[in-house]
């Protein structure tokens, strides 16, 4: 059973180093949605601050949009063919949002350090990140049931795309805990998956993509895959619920080694049995969630930060609804240099030079590189072949037209720091002159990630090993 190594992994080097209208109208993109115009938000440019592709920055009380990656390249409003693109004056250069500490050795307040984190994450494109992997109250998830009235509209337009009856056609050799109800749990979760668009793009289109994307993988992930079965290959999903020859009184299958490692069991401290014995990290749920450091980010986001509750209770992932979650978060979720699944198909991700020459698009050949990068050995993969085969079937039978879209990612090369998906959205200790008690931005991963409130601090207090009150 093949495993997923999910993008929000900790760094170990880190230790020292719209509704269904067609429309013509083209989407807002990522991209567009950093800057507007001039605006007192955007942060001062560094030197040594890695910038990609629509990040602003002010320099000399001017603003300026990257074009593409560069670090260390002073814009110039002179200097069109460089790296920044001049957008305007801005009024009121920004301040240095680290104010003078208070307390004793020159350690910040908790208030101070949540002051920088939101002026440094105050602008567009956090925005517009933030929004596409926005969660819903785990109870109001909880009330989520098929045909009520209150289910939220995502969740309402994948009932009118996906019946009950569908879903056991699609899986119907599928664990019991595969329950059609978890799955509209698992898309609640998540609003953006399937959710409204105002610009208008056509969300039930993208909405019958974004299914049969979801359930090719499945079905590659946790399929039977038995040509001997009368079923076809592409229904035979979600059978494994757990990984194969893995289980709680086993063998670990391998995923533990880092719970014994000083730096992966600080950051993400794995739970223990009552006989002293490590939990286990192997594979479960849909897109077979794996170790520690997966399970921990994957917390972070079902619990209001909590990391510690899947560390402590990891088959919670193979027995709730999160056995479905997990696979929605992996679907929203950006994973630096490589964009979300969501945005791959929904169109907000917009592929630049470096992207297109290596082969990435908007298309599903893309999410096989970002799913399991099966990729660029100059012909398909097995397991890639099975993904396009059943991304076939589920998108015929779901009325999405693949007609036109590249499949086949067998010459496409790895997302790279020149991908306009190189966000900087984590946490990392700020190395420069000056920069105690501080973190900053970085575009590689780090267990501190942006998009959760509350990881500016935690990266202040496990890079200086102080508490911040």
């Amino acid at each position: 059973m093949k495993t997923l190594t999910y993008a929000l992994l900790a760094l170990l080097l880190s230790a020292c180093g719209g509704g269904g209208t067609e429309s013509t109208a083209p989407p807002r993109t990522l991209a567009q949605g950093v800057v507007a115009g001039a605006t007192a938000s955007c942060p001062a440019w560094s030197a040594s601050q890695v910038y990609t592709a629509g990040m602003c920055a002010i320099y000399q009380s001017k603003q300026y949009e990257a074009k593409w990656w560069t670090q260390g390249n002073a814009p110039s409003q002179a200097d069109t063919w460089g790296p920044w693109k001049y957008i305007g004056d801005a009024a009121d250069p920004p301040t240095d949002p680290g104010d003078p500490p208070t307390q004793p050795g020159g350690v910040p307040t908790k208030a101070q350090a949540e002051a920088r984190e939101q002026a440094l994450t105050s602008n567009d494109f956090f925005r517009s990140i933030k929004a596409s992997i926005r969660t819903l109250d785990n109870a109001a998830v909880e009330a989520v049931a098929p045909g009520a009235a209150s289910n939220p509209a995502n969740v309402k337009r994948v009932e009118r795309l996906l019946s009950s009856a569908k879903w056991d056609y699609y899986f119907s050799l599928r664990e019991a805990s595969y329950e059609y109800r978890r799955f509209l749990q698992a898309v609640a979760k998540f609003p953006a998956v399937c959710g409204d668009y105002t610009d208008g793009r056509n969300a039930d289109n993208i909405c019958r993509h974004s299914l049969a994307t979801m359930f090719a993988h499945f079905a590659q992930e946790t399929g039977e895959h038995n040509a001997s079965l009368p079923l076809p290959q592409w229904r035979q999903g979600l059978k494994y619920l757990r990984e194969l020859g893995c289980n709680e009184d086993g063998p670990g299958c391998g995923y533990n080694t880092e719970c014994a490692d000083p730096v992966f069991n600080t950051v993400w401290t794995c739970g223990k049995n009552a006989d002293g014995s490590y939990k286990k990290y192997f594979g479960r749920g849909a897109k077979q969630l794996s170790y520690n450091y997966n399970y921990g980010p994957f917390s972070q986001v079902m619990f209001n930060g909590d990391q510690s509750v899947l560390l402590k209770n990891p088959d919670q992932v193979a027995s709730t609804w999160l056995n479905l979650a997990s696979a929605t978060f992996f679907f929203v979720y950006p994973q630096p240099p490589k964009p979300s699944m969501l945005h791959v198909i929904d169109g907000s991700w917009v592929p630049n030079a470096s992207d297109t020459a290596a082969g990435a698009g908007n298309n599903f050949a893309t999410t096989i590189m970002i799913i399991n990068a099966e990729c660029g050995t100059g012909s398909e993969k097995p397991a890639a072949q099975n993904r396009i085969d059943y991304y076939k079937q589920f998108a015929a039978d779901l009325g999405w037209n693949v007609t036109g879209e590249q499949l086949s990612c067998a010459t496409m090369q790895r997302f790279g720091p020149s991908s306009s998906a190189a966000y900087n959205i984590y946490w990392e200790k700020n190395w420069n002159s000056g920069g105690d008690y501080q973190c900053q931005l970085v575009n590689y991963q780090t267990p501190y990630n942006a998009l959760i409130a509350g990881n500016y601090v935690k990266c202040v207090e496990r890079n200086w090993n102080v508490t911040l009150k």
